[in-house]
Protein backbone atom coordinates (compact mmCIF):
# COMPACT_ATOMS: atom_id res chain seq x y z
CA UNK A 1 0.00 0.00 0.00
CA UNK A 2 1.27 3.06 -1.25
CA UNK A 3 1.54 6.46 1.45
CA UNK A 4 -0.48 9.32 0.18
CA UNK A 5 1.57 12.12 0.54
CA UNK A 6 0.11 15.31 3.24
CA UNK A 7 -1.67 18.08 1.65
CA UNK A 8 0.17 21.40 0.71
CA UNK A 9 -2.51 22.56 2.76
CA UNK A 10 -4.13 24.78 0.03
CA UNK A 11 -6.03 22.80 -1.52
CA UNK A 12 -9.86 22.53 -1.62
CA UNK A 13 -10.53 19.43 0.63
CA UNK A 14 -13.27 16.78 -0.45
CA UNK A 15 -16.21 19.45 -1.16
CA UNK A 16 -16.72 20.44 1.81
CA UNK A 17 -14.03 22.64 2.48
CA UNK A 18 -12.91 25.93 -0.13
CA UNK A 19 -9.42 26.00 -0.36
CA UNK A 20 -7.75 28.32 2.63
CA UNK A 21 -5.77 31.36 2.16
CA UNK A 22 -2.90 32.29 4.29
CA UNK A 23 -2.68 35.02 6.76
CA UNK A 24 -0.30 36.60 8.66
CA UNK A 25 -2.38 37.66 11.27
CA UNK A 26 -1.51 41.01 13.33
CA UNK A 27 -1.62 41.60 17.41
CA UNK A 28 -4.92 42.64 18.51
CA UNK A 29 -6.32 43.17 21.69
CA UNK A 30 -9.91 41.60 22.18
CA UNK A 31 -12.87 42.30 24.94
CA UNK A 32 -16.26 40.33 25.01
CA UNK A 33 -17.80 38.06 27.12
CA UNK A 34 -16.89 34.34 28.00
CA UNK A 35 -18.01 31.36 29.07
CA UNK A 36 -17.48 27.58 29.33
CA UNK A 37 -18.86 24.87 26.92
CA UNK A 38 -18.54 21.39 26.35
CA UNK A 39 -19.94 20.03 23.31
CA UNK A 40 -23.45 18.84 24.68
CA UNK A 41 -23.66 22.51 25.77
CA UNK A 42 -22.35 24.89 23.21
CA UNK A 43 -25.97 25.48 21.54
CA UNK A 44 -25.82 28.05 24.21
CA UNK A 45 -23.81 30.06 22.76
CA UNK A 46 -26.31 32.13 21.02
CA UNK A 47 -27.16 33.05 24.33
CA UNK A 48 -23.92 34.24 25.00
CA UNK A 49 -23.73 36.24 22.20
CA UNK A 50 -27.07 37.96 23.24
CA UNK A 51 -25.76 39.26 26.49
CA UNK A 52 -23.02 40.73 24.46
CA UNK A 53 -24.58 42.57 22.03
CA UNK A 54 -25.70 45.62 24.15
CA UNK A 55 -21.75 46.04 24.94
CA UNK A 56 -21.20 46.34 21.10
CA UNK A 57 -21.21 49.81 20.23
CA UNK A 58 -20.61 51.45 24.32
CA UNK A 59 -17.18 49.45 25.04
CA UNK A 60 -14.85 52.60 24.29
CA UNK A 61 -12.11 52.42 21.66
CA UNK A 62 -13.65 50.04 19.25
CA UNK A 63 -11.49 49.06 16.21
CA UNK A 64 -13.82 48.79 13.18
CA UNK A 65 -17.06 46.75 12.47
CA UNK A 66 -15.88 43.37 12.92
CA UNK A 67 -16.88 40.87 16.03
CA UNK A 68 -14.95 37.64 16.71
CA UNK A 69 -16.17 34.54 18.17
CA UNK A 70 -12.82 32.99 20.07
CA UNK A 71 -12.24 29.39 21.19
CA UNK A 72 -10.01 28.05 24.04
CA UNK A 73 -9.39 24.63 24.39
CA UNK A 74 -9.77 23.28 27.67
CA UNK A 75 -9.20 19.52 28.53
CA UNK A 76 -13.26 19.16 29.72
CA UNK A 77 -14.60 21.31 26.74
CA UNK A 78 -13.80 25.27 25.77
CA UNK A 79 -13.73 28.66 26.60
CA UNK A 80 -15.64 30.80 24.01
CA UNK A 81 -15.73 34.45 23.99
CA UNK A 82 -18.04 36.64 21.77
CA UNK A 83 -15.69 39.83 21.00
CA UNK A 84 -14.40 43.03 19.52
CA UNK A 85 -11.42 44.20 18.59
CA UNK A 86 -10.21 47.59 20.80
CA UNK A 87 -7.78 49.89 21.19
CA UNK A 88 -6.57 49.54 24.75
CA UNK A 89 -7.85 47.73 27.53
CA UNK A 90 -8.53 51.22 29.28
CA UNK A 91 -12.15 51.61 29.57
CA UNK A 92 -13.30 48.37 28.77
CA UNK A 93 -15.81 47.44 31.77
CA UNK A 94 -15.08 44.88 34.24
CA UNK A 95 -17.67 42.35 33.39
CA UNK A 96 -15.61 41.70 30.01
CA UNK A 97 -12.74 39.75 29.33
CA UNK A 98 -9.99 40.64 27.84
CA UNK A 99 -7.08 38.79 25.31
CA UNK A 100 -4.56 39.88 23.36
CA UNK A 101 -3.92 37.73 20.25
CA UNK A 102 -0.21 37.70 19.25
CA UNK A 103 0.53 37.94 15.47
CA UNK A 104 1.23 34.43 13.80
CA UNK A 105 0.26 32.35 10.58
CA UNK A 106 -3.19 31.74 10.04
CA UNK A 107 -5.17 28.82 7.73
CA UNK A 108 -8.45 30.99 7.40
CA UNK A 109 -11.71 28.91 5.98
CA UNK A 110 -14.50 30.70 4.07
CA UNK A 111 -17.83 29.31 6.29
CA UNK A 112 -20.64 29.20 3.03
CA UNK A 113 -24.24 28.92 4.40
CA UNK A 114 -26.33 29.46 7.64
CA UNK A 115 -24.32 29.71 11.05
CA UNK A 116 -25.94 26.73 11.97
CA UNK A 117 -23.50 24.71 10.03
CA UNK A 118 -20.40 26.74 11.43
CA UNK A 119 -19.88 23.66 13.26
CA UNK A 120 -19.61 21.28 10.33
CA UNK A 121 -16.92 23.77 8.64
CA UNK A 122 -14.73 23.40 12.20
CA UNK A 123 -14.91 19.47 12.89
CA UNK A 124 -13.77 19.28 8.46
CA UNK A 125 -11.23 21.68 9.64
CA UNK A 126 -9.90 19.72 12.93
CA UNK A 127 -10.54 16.42 11.92
CA UNK A 128 -9.69 16.79 8.38
CA UNK A 129 -7.93 19.33 6.80
CA UNK A 130 -5.53 19.43 9.79
CA UNK A 131 -4.22 16.66 9.94
CA UNK A 132 -3.83 15.43 6.33
CA UNK A 133 -2.54 18.88 5.42
CA UNK A 134 1.65 19.94 6.30
CA UNK A 135 0.80 21.97 9.26
CA UNK A 136 0.17 21.92 12.87
CA UNK A 137 -1.59 23.77 15.37
CA UNK A 138 0.04 26.73 16.05
CA UNK A 139 0.49 27.62 19.77
CA UNK A 140 -1.10 31.04 21.29
CA UNK A 141 -4.14 31.98 24.05
CA UNK A 142 -6.47 30.72 21.55
CA UNK A 143 -7.17 27.16 19.34
CA UNK A 144 -8.70 29.40 16.71
CA UNK A 145 -11.29 32.24 16.00
CA UNK A 146 -14.35 33.36 14.18
CA UNK A 147 -14.31 36.37 11.99
CA UNK A 148 -18.00 38.21 11.50
CA UNK A 149 -17.45 40.41 8.84
CA UNK A 150 -19.27 43.35 8.16
CA UNK A 151 -21.68 41.71 5.54
CA UNK A 152 -22.71 39.34 8.25
CA UNK A 153 -26.27 39.47 9.29
CA UNK A 154 -27.16 37.65 12.71
CA UNK A 155 -31.05 38.21 12.08
CA UNK A 156 -30.27 36.29 8.77
CA UNK A 157 -27.31 33.65 10.15
CA UNK A 158 -25.65 34.78 7.11
CA UNK A 159 -22.98 36.76 5.38
CA UNK A 160 -19.13 37.26 5.45
CA UNK A 161 -18.00 34.47 8.14
CA UNK A 162 -14.37 33.40 7.99
CA UNK A 163 -12.31 30.59 10.49
CA UNK A 164 -8.96 31.41 11.17
CA UNK A 165 -6.91 28.87 12.40
CA UNK A 166 -3.21 29.53 13.87
CA UNK A 167 -0.98 27.48 12.23
CA UNK A 168 2.98 26.30 12.16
Amino acid sequence: MTEVPPQRGDEAFEGLLEAPRFEDGKPMLLAGLRGNYTITTMGEIPALWQRFVPYIDKVPGRVGRVEYGVCFPLMDGFDYMAAIEVQSFEGVPSELNVVTMPSQRYAVFAHRGHITKLQETCRAIERDWLPKSRYSLGLGPAGFFERYGESFDPKVGEGDVEVWVPIR
